[in-house]
């Protein structure tokens, strides 16, 4: 069986015009593979989570009968040793957990040093 002359850079064109698409559609064109949206969406969620805990913490820190100490020292640090001092305090603890959340603990600085106290 022959093929027409033509066939060949028919071929070709198709081949090279796949192969650009694909490279388009990944890097400018938003196409994502499966594993990297799972990671993604669960990206999302973590940080979800964290966002709807603030009010959360922020309850915990307005009950704490040490507060004004706590937020004096929280005042007087800058950087890690403010997020770990806020660790320390408790206040970044999830329900149901034992230890202090980094991510909390940064989400809920940023709405203290929003309210102002």
């Amino acid at each position: 069986m022959t093929f027409p002359e033509w066939t060949k850079p028919s071929i070709y064109g198709a081949l090279g015009g796949a192969i650009a698409v694909s490279i388009f559609g990944f890097t400018w064109g938003g196409w994502t593979t499966s594993s990297n949206a799972q990671t993604m969406a669960q990206d999302f969620a973590t940080d979800e989570v964290t966002l709807a805990m603030v009010p959360v913490c922020l309850n915990i820190s307005e009950a704490d009968p040490q507060r004004t100490e706590k937020l004096a020292i929280l005042q007087d640090l800058t950087g890690f040793s403010r997020r770990n001092a806020m660790m320390e305090t408790g206040w970044a603890t999830r329900p149901g957990s034992d230890n202090s959340d980094r991510d909390l603990a940064d989400a809920c600085l940023a709405r203290l040093a929003l309210d102002g106290s």
